[in-house]
């Protein structure tokens, strides 16, 4: 069977029989069977719709269940066998439609009762899979073109307070962050359309200020507004912020779905930002739940130009490591490079860490968003602004920041008072 006929799930997998039984009932579950064999089961049905095993994998032995609710067999040892499982699905079963794969390498898996344990690591999909979704519109380079930066990473900020400002008191905010140059401006994740600041009305004194200090400056900010809803109302809110001149939109992504992505992709002429809120839900446990690197693939085949994967030393949950994978995820082509996405690092960002993420990472193609890390600045939002690109400037130079620090004050002022 070629690739083009075939999907790959890869699991880490945990249960009380063997690997081996434990993933014939998934391949069962999954794709022809039942819980008993059925008259219309043939084996010519099952040879051209069966899930194949390819490969099984055994780990370390626990002592308990990761879950409640495991079967044991009456021949068990008290030992839950872990293991990584290739399973292949044939493509003819799903089609190209991640709603439809979801239901097959998900599904109903998480519920069996043979496993107490399991966690979707990776996929391979079929090159019909990019025929159908449109992927990145703008992906990297398109992004850098529409900022003007290149060389180094986009910086941008988050609006703060996260809720609660008037449009009037929003104006003065972007007004300074616009007027300073920054490169990416984006609404909270819990900010969308609420009544006393409704989007239409944010969106218009953003776009002012925005279109005033370009004319000043030359350079246009990238704004990235929070259209997450319901898909008529999202696709109202689109349409809103592009007759603005607008050329950035945020969704978040687990929200609105992949499909509700994938409709507003056919319908956006600007970037999308993709925010990964609600991510710990399928992730944070694990032996549950979902990998990024298998998320971060259906989240760029549904189209999106820009992807949230926490940062370095950031204040959730997520280790380094798993941040590193992220970002690396993102850079990797599915198919073509053009299907690249621009990895977001947000969470306790600031000037000084600059260093250490480019030491970590060793790319530039990042987008470096700081909340606090601007905001707080004694010189105000744009002295912050001004303040990480000095960091990276130290970085990417090599120079010590408390070098580059003598002879740029907006980096020593962040030093001092966040350092």
């Amino acid at each position: 069977m070629s690739m083009n006929d075939q999907i790959i799930a890869t699991y880490w997998l945990e249960t009380a029989f063997s690997l081996e039984q434990a993933s014939e009932i998934i391949v069962s579950e999954q794709s022809t069977g039942t819980f008993m064999p059925l008259p219309n089961e043939t084996d010519s049905l099952k040879q051209r719709h069966r899930a194949r095993i390819l490969s099984v994998e055994q780990l370390e032995t626990s002592a308990f269940p990761s879950l409640p609710g495991a079967k044991v067999p009456p021949s068990s040892k008290g030992e839950y066998r872990r293991g990584i499982v290739k399973i292949a699905f044939p493509y003819a079963n799903i089609g190209p439609s991640i709603p439809n794969l979801l239901a097959t390498v998900a599904g109903n898996l998480y519920e069996l009762e043979e496993l107490s344990g399991l966690r979707l690591l990776d996929l391979e999909l079929p090159p019909q899979f990019r025929e159908r979704y449109e992927g990145p519109r703008f992906g990297i380079s398109g992004t850098r073109e529409l900022t003007g930066v290149h060389g180094r990473p986009i910086i941008g900020t988050i609006i703060k307070p996260n809720i609660g400002l008037t449009p009037d008191q929003l104006r003065l905010i972007v007004r300074e962050l616009a007027s300073s140059g920054i490169d990416f401006i984006k609404d909270d994740e819990v900010h969308g359309n609420p009544p006393y600041a409704p989007l239409h009305e944010r969106v218009k004194v953003a776009m002012e200020e925005i279109e005033r200090a370009a004319d000043r400056t030359g350079k246009k900010t990238m704004y990235a507004f929070n259209i997450t809803d319901d898909v008529d109302p999202m696709l109202s809110h689109l349409e809103t912020v592009v007759k603005s001149g607008g050329n950035c939109v945020m969704v978040s992504i687990n929200s609105v779905g992949f499909a509700g992505l994938a409709h507003l992709r056919k319908h956006a002429p600007v970037c999308i930002h993709g925010h990964r809120n609600q991510w710990g839900m399928l992730s944070r446990y694990p032996q549950l739940g979902m990998s990024f690197a298998a998320y971060q693939k259906l989240c760029r085949l549904a189209g999106v130009d820009q992807l949230h994967v926490n940062g370095l030393n950031n204040k959730f949950y997520e280790s380094n490591a798993s941040v590193i994978d992220s970002v690396r995820d993102c850079l990797t082509p599915m198919y073509d490079p053009s299907d690249t996405v621009l990895p977001v690092l947000s969470s306790k960002q600031w000037a000084g860490a600059a260093p250490e993420t480019y030491g970590t990472l060793r790319t530039v193609d990042l987008m470096n968003i700081a909340g606090g890390g601007i905001h707080a600045h004694p010189g105000g939002p744009g002295a912050g602004f001004r303040s990480l690109v000095q960091g990276w400037e130290a970085a990417l130079a090599g120079i010590p920041l408390e070098v580059h620090a003598g002879k740029h004050p907006e980096l020593k002022q962040a030093l001092e008072t966040f350092g």
